[in-house]
């Protein structure tokens, strides 16, 4: 029946659908003797056929005997219940496990065993749903529960999944797999499914995150376990062949005419949802672009919004999301469109030039030409090598200088997963507080951080923190919280097993 539950495609999900039939058919079932015997005191022994009531005042058995019966009914549904919220929570023995990561409005999918990675969009024809001409316009099959790439899982797999935020609350739901879980902010939730058949499932967000909450779906596509393998290495292969075409777009210098067209595409599919199609945006959380001095002057600041976003706005980074040519396109698009007409181009050469400075670095205030502005860029890299080739790094640094420095990095990079107090939140992320891992063996500690464990949630970090700060957050766990391990690891050590 359409007004019932959804009775899906997993194993778990039919189980949850028979607890909510048996429960239902038990509140049916008293819901009819209860009103029964109610409206057949009513009709039989009424007044009017007279009937005189009772004149008893209470019945110990009746009191016992209307208490025991509904706790046994409690029981008898308790039971089944907790034995399938178990099953539900129980993602030990997955196969592969995959991190869901909610944005204002769109999902990030990241494979933990693999470099595969992306973001999953709404597609559905803005015509469709934004229909201001009132103009009627036909809905698609699956209107507004389409996306560019869905997220594809092998069938007869357990699969983990690891949900989470970097902005506001959202809510992973697919109604078929029985999985409904929030992704909250600075948290991590988990959830699992084994889907039996190959097919393509959808849901949606299931939390209000915005303004846009409704163009937030979820595409579930489940292949066979040859299928899934051959996408994966198609995967794979899109990744290398992107990592080419970015090292060869370093060199192209596009006409206008090509950024501006392909900056159009790229600012309708990501940018119009907030800043509208005109540029005039939705103030005050969505400023106009349209004659935004943020726009219109500094061009170093607009690249790097549009790289990093922007902390404590809605404004996100799609540094990510984007190519070089997409970021380039879009960013000179803005600058020229809706009157601007700056006439800056911006170049891949140019977004890469920043897409390795961090947001805080301080920019030029105002650009005078291109190739100031270039120079100002590699200034500005130059210093912050020089800064962090000069630091004493390879230095043997004392027990409290590695702890503090530690401490920062732990709080910074790695409490979120394993707590402030080093208790973890088990089983996805284990205790560091008395860890065989991080007591143990010092080699394998320096190799779990710097190079994490596959099939599990711990990633490496040697891509994001320098040798000073893996010495200093290793020693740091290894001696807070009790583990009193008396030993210091400097940056050397994590030079040395550099393969």
């Amino acid at each position: 029946m359409q007004l019932n539950m959804t009775k899906g495609v997993t194993d778990i999900s039919q189980e949850v659908f028979g607890l909510h039939m048996l429960v239902m058919w038990i509140c049916t079932a008293i819901g009819i003797v209860v009103f029964g015997a109610m409206f057949w005191s009513m009709i039989f022994h009424r007044k009017s056929k007279g009937v005189k009531p009772a004149t008893f005042h209470e019945s110990t058995k009746v009191e016992i005997l209307w208490t025991a019966i509904p706790i046994l009914i409690l029981i008898g549904m308790a039971w089944p219940a907790t034995k399938t919220l178990i099953a539900m929570e129980n993602n030990d023995n997955s196969d592969i496990t995959i991190q869901v990561t909610g944005s204002q409005w769109k999902w990030h999918y990241k494979y933990f065993d693999s470099d595969v990675e992306f973001y999953s969009v709404l597609t559905t024809p803005r015509d469709q749903f934004d229909n201001r001409e009132g103009n009627y316009v036909t809905k698609g099959e699956h209107y507004l529960l389409e996306v560019d790439k869905p997220l594809v899982i092998p069938a007869n797999k357990k699969v983990r999944f690891l949900i989470t935020s970097d902005d506001v609350i959202h809510s992973w739901w697919v109604p078929d797999f029985a999985v409904k879980q929030d992704a909250n902010p600075g948290f991590i939730n988990e959830a699992w499914t084994k889907v039996n058949e190959p097919g393509i499932y959808r849901g949606q967000c299931a939390e209000l995150c915005g303004k846009d909450h409704g163009y937030m779906p979820v595409v579930v596509e489940v292949k066979s376990e040859a299928d899934y393998a051959l996408w994966m290495e198609e995967q794979n292969q899109a990744i290398a062949a992107a990592k080419m075409a970015e090292q060869e777009s370093l060199a192209t210098n596009m006409s206008m005419e090509e950024l501006m067209a392909l900056g159009q595409e790229t600012y309708t599919a990501y940018c119009a949802a907030c800043h509208q199609p005109n540029g005039m945006g939705l103030p005050p959380a969505f400023p106009a672009l349209k004659g935004s001095p943020m726009v219109t002057q500094d061009q170093a600041a607009h690249i790097d919004i549009v790289l990093n976003g922007k902390a404590g706005t809605s404004m996100a980074g799609f540094g990510k999301q984007l190519n070089l040519k997409q970021l380039a396109a879009v960013i000179t698009y803005e600058r020229n469109a809706w009157g601007n007409n700056t006439g800056d181009m911006v170049q891949p050469a140019d977004v890469n030039a920043l897409s390795a400075t961090p947001q805080s670095a301080k920019l030029p205030e105002k650009s005078i030409d291109a190739e100031s502005e270039t120079k100002a860029v590699e200034t500005v890299a130059l210093v912050q090598e020089k800064t962090v080739d000069a630091a004493p790094a390879n230095e043997p640094a004392t027990m409290e200088e590695l702890m503090a420095e530690g401490e920062k990095v732990y709080l910074a990079k790695c409490s979120a997963c394993h707590q402030a107090n080093g208790a973890g939140m088990p089983p996805a992320f284990p205790a560091l507080k008395g860890s065989a891992m991080v007591t143990g063996d010092v080699a394998a500690h320096i190799e779990m951080v710097k190079n994490g464990k596959p099939g599990t949630a711990m990633m490496g970090f040697k891509g994001q923190l320098s040798a000073r700060d893996m010495a200093a957050v290793i020693t740091y766990e290894r001696n807070a919280w009790g583990n009193d391990t008396g030993e210091l690891v400097q940056a050397s050590d994590i030079d040395a097993g550099k393969e």
